[in-house]
C-alpha cells in the first residue's frame, strides 16, 4: 500500500500545503496544537475537501482537482480514528463492531469476522456493554476493532492516546502497536507526543503552519532535526540563534558561546544541543559554568547553567540525581562530546 498526496486548502487565514509520499509504513505527523495535522487526516479521508491537489492511496485516486474526483468518504475506505472514538452510544460493543462489518455482503462470514476481532481486541465479555460503561481503553480498543473489520485501504489515527489518563498510555500503546505492525498498509498517526511517535513510527513529517516542514526515518529526524521547530518537537530546547564565526565555529547569541561544530556551518541560522546530551568534565566544547538554578524532577535535576563570564542566559543540563548529588557545586566543567550539536535553519520546507 502506499500514499501520495499533494494538496493545498485555504481556511480563513490558514494556508494548509501539505506534499507525503509514503509506502506500506507508519508515518506520524508531529506537530504543534493548530499546525494542520488533524486537517490532514480529513482531507485523505474525504470529510475535507481541498481546494486543489491530488491524493492517491494504493494507486486508487481519491482526489484529483484538475480530473474532477472526489470520492466519498465510503468509496475511499479509510478508517479514520477520531480522538473521541466517536462509538455510537446507544449501540453495545458488539453491535457497534458489527457497523464496521456491513461492507461484507454474506452475513455467516460478516460475523465470523466480527467474532474474530472482537477475540483479538479482548472484547467478547464486553460485547454487551454500551460505551458509558467502557473504560477509555476499552473504547479505544472496540473504536479500532470496529474501524479494522470494515478492512480500511489505509488506517488514519488522531491522537489515539489523548483521551486516556498517562496511567494506562504505555501498556495500551504496546497493544496498538502491534495491531498497526500487523494491519500491513499504510497507517498516517497524528500526534504531538515525541516519544509515542518515536516508539510508533517508521517515518515522521514535523509539520508547522500547515506545511511539512522536516520528513524523513524516525532516527533521522531526531539525530538531525533540521528547523527549530522540528528541534522543539523532538525534545532540544537548548536552542540559539547564531552568528557565523569560521565553516565550523559559530557564537550562540543567546548564550554568549562559542562553540565548534561537527558539519559545515553552511548558511544555518540556529544552534543546538540536548540537555541529557551535555557530559561533565573535560572535552570538545569544554565550558566551565556558574550554576543558576537547579530543579528537581521525579528521576534527575535540570542544572540551569551560565558560562562563567557570559552575558547571556542560562540553558539547561539534564543529569541523573545520584550523579548530581556527587558533583554538585556552585562551579562545573561540562562539554558537548562530537554530534551532540545540531545546525538549524527556517523555512527548509518551502525551500
Amino acid at each position: 500500500m502506499s500514499l501520495f498526496m499533494d494538496i493545498e486548502k485555504r481556511l480563513g487565514n490558514f494556508r494548509l500545503k501539505v506534499q507525503l509520499d509514503v509506502g506500506n509504513e507508519i508515518v506520524s505527523l508531529l506537530g504543534a496544537s493548530g499546525c494542520g495535522k488533524s486537517i490532514t487526516l480529513k482531507c485523505i479521508a474525504g470529510i475535507e475537501r481541498p481546494d486543489k491537489g491530488k491524493i492517491v492511496v494504493d494507486g486508487i485516486t481519491l482526489f484529483d482537482s484538475e480530473r474532477g474526483i472526489n470520492l466519498t468518504p465510503q468509496q475511499r475506505r479509510a478508517g479514520l480514528m477520531f480522538q473521541s472514538y466517536a462509538l455510537f452510544p446507544n449501540m453495545t460493543v458488539l453491535q457497534n463492531i458489527r457497523t464496521g462489518a456491513k461492507r461484507e455482503r454474506d452475513p455467516a462470514r460478516q460475523e465470523e469476522n466480527v467474532k474474530a476481532f472482537m477475540n483479538s481486541f479482548h472484547l467478547t465479555e464486553l460485547a454487551n456493554h454500551y460505551p458509558a460503561q467502557l473504560s477509555g481503553g476499552q473504547q479505544q480498543r472496540t473504536a479500532l476493532a470496529r474501524i479494522l473489520v470494515s478492512s480500511p485501504h489505509i488506517l488514519l489515527l488522531d491522537e489515539p492516546f489523548s483521551a486516556l489518563d498517562s496511567h494506562l498510555r504505555f501498556r495500551l500503546e504496546q497493544q496498538v502497536r502491534e495491531v498497526l505492525r500487523s494491519f500491513g498498509k499504510t497507517v498516517v498517526l497524528v500526534s504531538h507526543d515525541r516519544d509515542e511517535v518515536f516508539r510508533l513510527s517508521d517515518q515522521i513529517a514535523v509539520m508547522n503552519q500547515g506545511m511539512v516542514e522536516t520528513f524523513g526515518p524516525k532516527e533521522t529526524v531526531f539525530s538531525n532535526p533540521a528547523t527549530p521547530t522540528a528541534a522543539l518537537l523532538t525534545g532540544c530546547k537548548n536552542i540559539s540563534p547564531i552568528e557565523k564565526i569560521d565553516d565550523f565555529h559559530v557564537r550562540a547569541l543567546d548564550w554568549d558561546l562559542v562553540l565548534a561544530t561537527d558539519t559545515l556551518v553552511g548558511s544555518a541560522q540556529y544552534v543546538g544541543f540536548r540537555m541529557h546530551d551535555i557530559c561533565s568534565g573535560s572535552g570538545p566544547n569544554a565550558f566551565t559554568c556558574q550554576v543558576v538554578e537547579e530543579i528537581k524532577n521525579p528521576f534527575s535535576y535540570t542544572i540551569m547553567l551560565k558560562p562563567v563570564g557570559s552575558q547571556g542566559i542560562p540553558f539547561g543540563w539534564e543529569i541523573d540525581q545520584q550523579t548530581w548529588h556527587k558533583l554538585r557545586a556552585n562551579q562545573v566543567e561540562i562539554h558537548l562530546p562530537p554530534g551532540t550539536t545540531v545546525l538549524l535553519r527556517e523555512n527548509i520546507a518551502s525551500e
